[in-house]
C-alpha cells in the first residue's frame, strides 16, 4: 500500500498564495499518478489537479486553471500544489490521492484513485 500525508494548509486572505505538500511512502509511491481533490461539507469531492508519474502530463479543473500548479519531486516522493490568487470558494479540505494502475487519461476522475490522505484544511477568508 501507499500512505499519503498532506501538509501546508492554513488560513490565507483572498488573493494570497499557499503551497500544499503530499508526502508519499510505501510501495512504488514515486511511480504513481497523483491527484489533488477538495471537499466541503455537504458537497461532493471535487477534482483540483492531477499529474502523471513522470510529471509530463497534468490536468486541472477549470476553476483553478491559471491559478494552481501541480508538480512532483519523485526523488522526495512528494507532490505539490501551488495555489495562487486564492478565492473564498477555494476554501475546503484538500486531499491528495494515488492511482494503483496507470490511468493517465483519467486524472480528473475521483474513482480512478485508490489511496487517499487525510486532508489538510485550506481556509480563504477576508
Amino acid at each position: 500500500q501507499v500512505q499519503l500525508v498532506e501538509s501546508g494548509g492554513g488560513l490565507v486572505r483572498p488573493g494570497g498564495s499557499l503551497r500544499l505538500s503530499c508526502a508519499a511512502s510505501g510501495r512504488t509511491s514515486s511511480g504513481r499518478n497523483m491527484g489533488w481533490f477538495r471537499q466541503v461539507p455537504g458537497k461532493e469531492r471535487e477534482f483540483v489537479a492531477g499529474i502523471s508519474w513522470s510529471g509530463e502530463i497534468t490536468d486541472y479543473a477549470d476553476s483553478v486553471k491559471g491559478r494552481f500548479t501541480i508538480s512532483r519531486d519523485n526523488a522526495k516522493n512528494t507532490v505539490y500544489l501551488q495555489m495562487n490568487s486564492l478565492k473564498l470558494e477555494d476554501t475546503a479540505v484538500y486531499s491528495c490521492a494515488a492511482q494503483t494502475e496507470n490511468q493517465w487519461s483519467r486524472l480528473h476522475s475521483t474513482n480512478s484513485y485508490d489511496f487517499w490522505g487525510q486532508g489538510t484544511q485550506v481556509t480563504v477568508s477576508s
